[in-house]
């Protein structure tokens, strides 16, 4: 049994990828450990250039686009280590940055899941931590998300300040979350209802109820291209991200859940089969 299993999910993302498990080829983790790559029926020739380039790592083909909680589940099951890395392919992750994450984490066994600090190619910030979502969370968050792209003073200056300091969180970004496999397992793994985004803030929730810690460190930064794998078909990942927010809230907060879908069909966005 290995100590770490790094579990990507891929979906036409090849460059990306081969950036990704070049950066933990050149700087490898010194803790023992194998990745995992999940393949969703990739039309790019992702699958052959990993085993090609990359021939210890193991690549597992989805036989479909399954989304992100259902391909990251097979690679969970799939390895048998101690501790999981999700890890999104459109990452690059810097010397050292993994072994620190396990640092944190085993010197403190109430934290059940760590994530750094991710930043884009510019250095800039990205929210990546936050509150419970409910629907006063998600528009506050919102409003800090685009008044930090906007670099709009009070708001920009408040999001570079509560990265800066480890914290107790309700959820940390999948696009690179370090957990144990005990509580993982426990939390009954990713809810596969989600097939793109808010898995992750699903997955902490559970992971709260039963009495771990979610944990964000500025500490460890990680490299984060994000929505690169999203921007080739911008109207399915938009209905993906609708689909996932009606299920949060069918889950979570279902007394919104029709107000949430009255709104979506007013303003037109509502997913076709909602």
């Amino acid at each position: 049994m290995t100590d770490l299993a790094i579990v990507i999910v891929s979906y036409n993302a090849r460059a990306d990828l081969e950036a990704c498990l070049a950066s933990l080829a050149n700087h490898p983790p010194t803790t023992p450990h194998q990745i995992v790559v999940v393949d969703n029926a990739s039309s790019d020739g992702s699958p052959a250039a990993v085993r090609t380039s990359w021939p210890h790592v193991t690549v597992i083909d989805a036989g479909g686009n399954l989304g992100f909680a259902r391909a990251t589940n097979l690679g969970i099951r799939a390895t048998q280590s101690d501790l999981l890395l999700f890890l999104n392919s459109d990452t690059l992750v810097p010397p050292g940055a993994i072994d620190h994450l396990i640092e944190i984490l085993r010197a403190r066994p109430a934290v059940a899941a760590v994530g750094p600090r991710l930043v884009d190619a510019h250095g800039a910030l990205e929210v990546s931590f936050g509150s419970m979502i409910s629907p006063f969370v998600e528009l506050w968050q919102k409003c800090l998300v685009h008044g930090h792209a906007r670099q709009v003073p009070l708001l920009a200056d408040l999001v570079e300040r509560r990265a800066r300091i480890e914290r107790r969180v309700d959820w940390v970004s999948g696009a690179c979350l370090l957990v144990r496999r005990a509580q993982a397992e426990a939390a009954g793994l990713l809810d596969e209802r989600f097939f793109l985004y808010a898995e992750d803030v699903d997955f902490c929730a559970t992971i709260r109820g039963q009495g771990g810690q979610i944990l964000f460190t500025p500490a460890v930064e990680v490299l984060h291209h994000r929505g690169r794998s999203g921007s080739s078909a911008p109207a399915s990942t938009a209905a993906s991200y609708r689909r996932s927010q009606l299920a949060f809230y069918r889950k979570h907060h279902p007394a919104w859940h029709p107000v949430l879908r009255t709104y979506l069909r007013v303003r037109g966005k509502l997913p076709l089969g909602e």
